[in-house]
């Protein structure tokens, strides 16, 4: 088992749920994206999920779509995220995801990225457009590199569709809690509980919530439901925010830590 399973295993033993934070390598640079997630495990951050600028990022709303943009333009690259990584292993074994599109690893080579994220100390990836047909090519490598492959559901997800994404799906199970793209939209916590209540009937794998959450009280509301939330768009708004403010990584850190504490109370 990896830092990320056993991150959930131990959260469930002191009945915590889990915060994951989503961060965009590179904005506004990859040194406050290392200072950033050091601060956020010292703030009770549990999983940080790194995502790699890509140019056409589909599943994402405006706002990290924005940071993608803003991030290729200061040059960060799939490699230099790695490097980021691997920096960052140096100083804290926080569990941590990237999260993408399968342009870049294609381009970067699929069995060398799988080599060169274990090496750096990655625990998982998430390939928003590689669905459990067309995974092989990467998951050949990925799964015999030790990493974890998150699979996305949706509320459109059929019961038959479901089934083949728990099939092989390794680490946690991430619902979108919307349709449509991120931070674009606010989550309704009835539905959620169904569709959660419907996923654990197939599976004992952990299930963290995201899309849409952005505030301490939605994060104690939704976060009841499930194993976990993820909250992406609502901190690189903050970031955006405050980018050319001292204090940034201190911001980011209060916020999340207020988040945090909403799930422990």
């Amino acid at each position: 088992m990896g830092r990320i399973g056993e991150k959930f295993e131990s959260l469930r033993a002191r009945n915590e749920k889990a915060l994951i934070v989503y961060l965009t390598a590179g904005d506004p640079s990859l040194d406050v994206t290392k200072n950033l997630i050091l601060s956020l495990q010292a703030a009770g951050v549990d999983i940080i999920e790194i995502g790699v600028p890509f140019s056409d990022p589909t599943a994402d709303g405006p706002v990290i779509q924005a940071a993608s943009q803003r991030a290729l333009k200061t040059g960060t690259t799939l490699q230099g995220v790695l490097d980021l990584v691997a920096e960052i292993r140096r100083m804290s074994q926080i569990p941590i995801l990237l999260f993408g599109y399968f342009n870049p690893i294609f381009t970067y080579g699929v069995e060398k990225f799988a080599k060169a994220t274990q090496t750096a100390g990655v625990d998982g990836v998430l390939v928003v457009d590689l669905p459990p047909e067309e995974a092989q090519e990467l998951r050949i490598h990925t799964d015999a590199a030790g990493l974890d492959f998150i699979s996305l559901v949706a509320p459109t997800t059929g019961k038959g569709r479901l089934k083949t994404i728990i099939k092989t799906a390794t680490g946690f199970l991430y619902y979108i809690s919307i349709t449509g793209v991120t931070g674009t939209a606010a989550p309704k916590s009835g539905d959620i509980a169904q569709e959660v209540t419907n996923i654990r009937k197939l599976t004992k794998l952990p299930i963290a919530v995201g899309f849409g959450i952005s505030s301490a009280e939605q994060a104690k509301e939704i976060g009841a439901l499930a194993d976990g939330i993820v909250i992406g768009s609502a901190v690189i708004k903050l970031i955006d925010k405050n980018r050319d403010n001292g204090n940034l990584v201190k911001i980011v850190s209060n916020y999340t830590r207020e988040i945090k504490n909403a799930l422990s109370n």
